[in-house]
C-alpha cells in the first residue's frame, strides 16, 4: 500500500531533484484500495531542498480501514526524512501518529524487488516484508509485540475479549489473493498473556503459549490452533483452570458461517497424566453453548482439584476436598441441556477437610441418559457422613427418560444398626430447573451411644430408628418428609419437619421440630453433669434452626408430669445449678440457713421454656410469681422449696457458658 503511494510521486520528485531549485510535490487521493486495506482522503507531500541529499515526506490519511483484520484508524500522520538507498530504492523512517494514541516509529524501505516496513514502540517491533514477485503475500515478523496490538484482529472472532497484557513473538504469512479468502498462518509465542471480558466470566493471567495459527477469513471463517500452553491461569464462568508452569498440548479447529455461531469440530487437551480431553462443541450466535461432546480421562484425581475443579468446588463449599484414584468420563450436551453422562471410577476416595463426608474405595460406573435406557453400578468400601461411619454397599442404577434411578432398595451397616435408601431418583438440571434429587431413607436400631461419641455429645445411650418416605433435594435445600424416633433415657424423642439448606456448602442450616415423651430425668441430668432430678420429662422444641450447627432460633417448653410409681425429688446441687443458669433464686418455707441441712427436696411440678431469637432467650416457667418472676420449680412437702426466675431475657451466649460450667462441675453449691 505504501509502495503504491510512493510510486505515484517518487518519479516526479526524482526528476525535480536534478534541477538547481528546491521542488515540492503535493498529491491528493480520495481513495486508495488494496487487497488488505483502504485509505480515504489521502494527502502526500514530498519536498527536496536544492542540493540536499535527502527530502521530507509527509503522509496523511483521514481514515484507514482493514475490515478483514478488524483494524480502523483515523487522522493518521507519518513524517520522515526520505533518502535514496543507493540501489535504486528509497528509505524513510519517522514518527507515526494516529488519533489520540501513543506515537509509534515507522521505518519504510522501498527496494527495487521488495518492500520492507518496521513498526516499533518501546521494546516491541512488528516488521513487514513483501517481494515484488509475489505481491499478494506478506510476511509479518513479531518481536516482543504487545498483545494489545492484536485487539482488533481478535475482536473479529471474539468481540467481548479485552487484551490487557502480554507480548507476542514469531511470524505470520498473510496471503491476500484477489477473489480468494484472506489467509493468515504462522508460529507465535505468547508470554505473560492476560485478558478478560466485561462481564467478568472469562479471564486469563500469566498465560504462556507456543502456537501455530492457520486462519482463512472470508464470508466463512476457518481457524486452526495447534501447539502448547506454557502455564498460566484461566477462568471460564465457574471453571477455574490453574496450570502453574505445566505444559499442555492443545489443538482447536473452529469455523463460522455468516449469521451462525462458531463450531469447534475438534478439541484436544493433554495435561500430562492429570487430564486428557477430546471432543467437539458448538456455540450460538450470542456465544452460549449449543452443543458439547467431551471424553475425559484422569489417571490421577489428586491434582485435578487445584488444576481444574477449585471453581466448582468452591461454590459448593468444598474448596479443600481431597481426591485420589482414577476416572474416565463422557459428557454430551445439546440445546444447552445434558443428554448423556457417564463416569467410570477406579479406587476413588473423597475426603472433605471439614469432616462432613468421606468415601473410600469408590468403584464402578454411573451412567445417565436422557433417552435410551442405560444400566450401571457403583460401589464403595466404606464412608462417613459428619463423622458417622457406614459400611460397604453396591448401588445398581438404571437411566432413561431424563432420570437416573436406583433399581432396588439397598442398605448397609451403620452405628451398630442398618441404614438404607430406596426410591432414589435424580434429574439433572434441564428446562431452566436445577438439580432434583429424591430418595427414601430407613434407619434401623442405630446405636445412639456411638452417635453421641461421633458428634462429641454427652454420653447418651439408646437407639435411633425411623423412616423418611421421601427426602427431596433441590435449589440447595434438602427436605425430609416423615420422622425419626430415638429411644433415649427410657423415653422417646420424635424428630419431624426436617430440612437442610446448603448441606455440604458454607454455613449449612438445619431446621426441625422435636417432641419429648416420658424421659427419665435422673438419667438425663446424670449425663449432663447436672444435679440429680428424678421424675418424668415431657415437652417440645419447635422451629429449631441451626446455622453451621449452632442454634440460632427455637421455641422450647419442657415440663414434668406426675407418673405413678416415680418419685419427684430435686437435689441441693440441682437447685443451685438451676439458679446459676437461669438467674433465679429459691424461696424456702424454713429459715434459709436450715435449708443447707437437706440433700434433696420434693417438688410438685418443674417447667421451663425459652424462645430464642437474635441471641436472646425469652424465659418463662410454670406460671407467674411475685415481683414479675416466674416459677421454675414448685415445691412440695417439708421443707417446701420453690425456684423462681426473675430475668426473662437472658443473653444466649452467656447462657451457654453457664451450662458448660455446670456440666464441668465449675458451679459450687452455695446456700444463701
Amino acid at each position: 500500500m505504501l509502495r503504491l503511494l510512493m510510486g505515484l510521486s517518487l518519479p516526479a520528485l526524482w526528476a525535480a531533484t536534478t534541477d538547481a531549485e528546491a521542488r515540492t510535490l503535493n498529491a491528493r487521493m480520495a481513495r486508495v484500495a488494496t487487497a488488505v486495506a483502504t485509505l480515504e482522503q489521502v494527502q502526500v507531500r514530498l519536498s527536496w531542498p536544492a542540493q540536499a541529499t535527502e527530502g521530507a515526506l509527509e503522509l496523511r490519511a483521514a481514515r484507514i480501514q482493514a475490515p478483514d483484520l478488524g483494524y480502523r484508524f483515523r487522522d493518521v500522520v507519518w513524517r520522515c526524512p526520505l533518502k535514496r538507498d543507493g540501489r535504486g530504492g528509497w528509505r524513510c523512517e519517522g514518527e507515526l501518529r494516529g488519533g489520540a494514541g501513543k506515537p509509534l516509529r515507522l521505518a519504510l524501505d522501498l527496494g527495487v524487488a521488495s518492500t520492507d516496513a518496521r513498526l516499533s514502540q518501546g521494546g516491541g517491533a512488528l516488521s513487514l516484508h513483501r517481494a515484488a514477485a509475489s505481491p499478494d503475500l506478506t510476511r509479518i515478523e513479531l518481536a516482543r509485540v504487545p498483545l494489545a496490538w492484536a485487539q482488533a484482529l481478535v475482536a473479529q472472532a471474539w468481540p467481548e475479549a479485552r487484551l490487557k497484557a502480554g507480548t507476542l513473538d514469531g511470524h505470520l504469512d498473510i496471503a491476500a489473493p484477489e477473489h480468494k479468502p484472506l489467509s493468515i498462518a504462522g508460529p507465535l509465542r505468547l508470554s505473560g498473556g492476560a485478558l478478560d471480558t466485561p462481564d467478568g466470566l472469562t479471564a486469563a493471567e500469566k498465560l504462556g503459549a507456543q502456537l501455530r495459527i492457520d486462519a482463512s477469513l472470508d464470508r466463512s471463517d476457518r481457524i486452526a490452533i495447534d501447539g502448547r500452553l506454557l502455564g498460566g491461569e484461566m477462568l471460564f464462568g465457574n471453571a477455574y483452570v490453574s496450570l502453574q508452569q505445566r505444559p499442555v498440548d492443545l489443538h482447536i479447529e473452529a469455523s463460522q458461517n455468516p449469521g451462525e455461531g462458531w463450531r469447534l469440530p475438534r478439541l484436544s487437551w493433554r495435561d500430562g497424566g492429570i487430564l486428557a480431553v477430546d471432543g467437539s462443541a458448538a456455540l450460538t450466535p450470542d456465544a452460549s453453548l449449543a452443543a458439547l461432546e467431551l471424553n475425559l480421562d484422569s489417571a490421577d484425581l489428586a491434582p485435578l482439584r487445584d488444576g481444574y475443579l477449585s471453581g466448582f468446588l468452591g461454590l459448593a463449599g468444598l474448596a479443600k476436598l481431597e481426591l485420589s484414584g482414577a476416572m474416565q468420563a463422557r459428557v454430551r450436551m445439546s440445546g444447552g441441556e445434558l443428554q448423556q453422562a457417564e463416569a467410570n471410577l477406579h479406587k476413588v476416595a473423597l475426603k472433605d477437610d471439614q469432616g462432613r463426608f468421606r468415601f473410600e474405595g469408590l468403584d464402578g460406573s454411573v451412567a445417565y441418559s436422557a433417552d435410551a435406557p442405560r444400566d450401571s453400578e457403583l460401589s464403595w468400601r466404606e464412608g462417613a457422613l459428619y463423622g458417622l461411619g457406614f459400611g460397604a454397599v453396591r448401588l445398581p442404577f438404571s437411566s432413561g427418560a431424563g432420570e437416573l434411578r436406583l433399581r432396588r432398595a439397598v442398605d448397609f451397616p451403620m452405628l451398630g444398626g442398618r441404614a438404607g435408601f430406596d426410591g432414589l431418583r435424580l434429574r439433572p438440571p434441564s428446562g431452566g430447573k436445577g438439580l432434583d434429587l429424591r430418595f427414601g431413607l430407613n434407619l434401623e436400631r442405630l446405636d445412639v451411644g456411638q452417635l453421641a461419641k461421633a458428634l462429641d455429645w454427652p454420653a447418651f445411650t439408646g437407639e435411633l430408628s425411623g423412616r423418611l418416605p421421601e427426602a427431596h433435594y433441590a435449589d440447595d435445600r434438602l427436605e425430609l418428609n416423615g420422622g425419626l424416633t430415638m429411644q433415649l433415657f427410657g423415653g422417646t424423642v420424635a424428630v419431624s419437619s426436617l430440612a437442610m439448606e446448603r448441606p455440604f456448602g458454607v454455613a449449612p442450616t438445619l431446621s426441625s421440630d422435636l417432641a419429648l415423651e416420658n424421659i427419665d430425668l435422673e438419667s438425663l441430668t446424670g449425663v449432663f453433669g447436672f444435679g440429680s432430678i428424678t421424675g418424668r420429662l415431657f415437652g417440645r422444641i419447635e422451629q429449631l434452626r441451626l446455622v453451621d450447627w449452632q442454634p440460632t432460633a427455637f421455641d422450647a417448653e419442657l415440663h414434668t408430669r406426675k407418673t405413678r410409681g416415680v418419685r419427684q425429688r430435686i437435689s441441693q446441687r440441682a437447685v443451685q445449678d438451676l439458679s446459676s443458669v437461669g438467674d433465679s433464686s429459691f424461696v424456702g418455707s424454713l429459715q434459709d440457713k436450715l435449708i443447707g441441712f437437706f440433700d434433696d427436696f420434693g417438688y410438685a411440678r418443674l417447667g421451663i421454656s425459652c424462645r430464642l431469637a437474635d441471641e436472646v432467650c425469652n424465659m418463662d416457667g410454670l406460671g407467674a410469681a411475685k415481683n414479675n418472676g416466674f416459677t421454675i420449680v414448685q415445691g412440695s412437702g417439708v421443707p417446701h422449696l420453690d425456684v423462681v426466675g426473675y430475668n426473662r431475657r437472658v443473653d444466649w451466649p452467656t447462657l451457654l457458658e453457664r451450662l458448660e460450667a455446670v456440666s464441668k462441675g465449675d458451679v459450687k453449691p452455695v446456700v444463701q
